[in-house]
């Protein structure tokens, strides 16, 4: 019978039972379940982090497929219960056809790691916006947009004018200081002019915390490397042929070493798979290169008189709104850009 991890004693087995297949254990988890044998044995255990599933392994003498398949079935069961629809998990190549038998469908896989999902997803995501879909030489941008800047519509700006359709991916993740809502309906707002540019979400499919396959990585370089293997082939095999996109835009980086990593492994990454990558200079203004994060550091000192040189109008009326003070959660990880 699967049941809920509790005490130290238990986690101390899962931390035991984890290590027996080279996996990290993980304290970031909603719910850690265990199964045991009459002898108090633990024979399997898994985690779920939100929508991600994660550190599930199943002794070598139980590998049959039962003990499995009832672990990850009570991981989703109890997933439905809290609302979740959709469901990830990263795991070794080798090892994804036992998660295909439990009914995960395979969006890519590396040499090291193999993305799966469970649920409506994909699927889901395009039917949604089936409407969005044009025919050309299309382009698209991801964007984070925390919050929409200048420079954000001048890499928006340039890249239409080179594609038929752009197609503008909000990071839907809600991981910034300013929340998606805010995000989507600031780019919105601010290239509502620009006929050719579709907006929308990118659901957990670009550069989302499901692209990050930390547990069973050695280090953290290592597991950079896959996220962005990852992020490339998500874009190369499901994002773009379906909205047939073959250029991707992304805007130069002075400041944020991440980012610089993230454009040089896409630079690599996507023309391998059929999508030309174009990186545009950085807008500038007369207090330097524009950044998100600089705009945010002007907001917290209340240099208010500079923010008009850095975003645009429709931006800066949210930024001097009494909705911003509520709703900016400076606490949080700015992320990317």
């Amino acid at each position: 019978m699967v049941r809920v991890i509790q005490g130290c004693e238990q986690t101390q087995q899962v931390v035991e039972l984890l290590a027996r297949f080279e996996l990290s254990y993980e304290s970031d988890v909603d719910e850690l379940l265990g199964v045991w044998d009459s002898h108090g044995r633990l024979l399997a255990t898994g985690g779920r982090r939100q929508a991600l599933l994660k550190m599930i392994a199943v002794a070598g003498d139980q590998q049959s497929g039962e003990l499995f398949s009832a672990l990850v079935s009570e991981l989703i069961r109890r997933g439905y219960q809290d609302g979740i629809e959709t469901f990830f998990v990263f795991t070794k190549p080798q090892n994804y056809h036992s998660f295909s038998a439990v009914n995960f469908r395979l969006l890519c896989v590396t040499d090291q790691v193999a993305l799966l999902e469970h649920g409506p997803g994909l699927a889901a995501y395009f039917r949604r916006y089936q409407g969005l879909r044009r025919t050309g030489d299309n382009g698209g941008v991801v964007v984070n947009c925390n919050p929409f800047t200048l420079g954000h519509r001048y890499l928006i700006e340039t890249a239409a004018q080179r594609v038929d359709w752009l197609y503008v991916f909000v990071v839907e993740e809600d991981r910034s200081s300013f929340p998606f809502a805010v995000r989507l309906d600031l780019v919105r707002r601010g290239v509502a002019d620009l006929d050719n540019v579709i907006v929308l979400p990118s659901g957990p499919y670009a550069v989302s915390q499901i692209t990050f396959p930390g547990y069973f990585l050695k280090n953290s370089a290592q597991v950079e490397h896959q996220q962005h293997q990852v992020d490339a082939q998500l874009f190369a095999r499901h994002l773009a042929p379906h909205f047939h996109i073959y250029r991707r835009f992304v805007g130069s980086e002075p400041y944020c070493q991440t980012t610089q990593r993230y454009n040089v492994a896409l630079n690599t990454l996507l023309p391998e798979q059929g999508v030309e990558v174009h990186e545009l200079p950085r807008a500038t203004s007369a207090i330097g290169a524009i950044s998100a994060s600089q705009v945010r550091r002007l907001l917290r000192q209340r240099a208010l008189n500079k923010l008009s040189q850095l975003v645009p109008e429709t931006t800066l009326a949210y930024l001097l709104s009494p909705a911003c003070e509520q709703t900016v959660r400076w606490g949080d990880s700015p992320g990317r850009h």
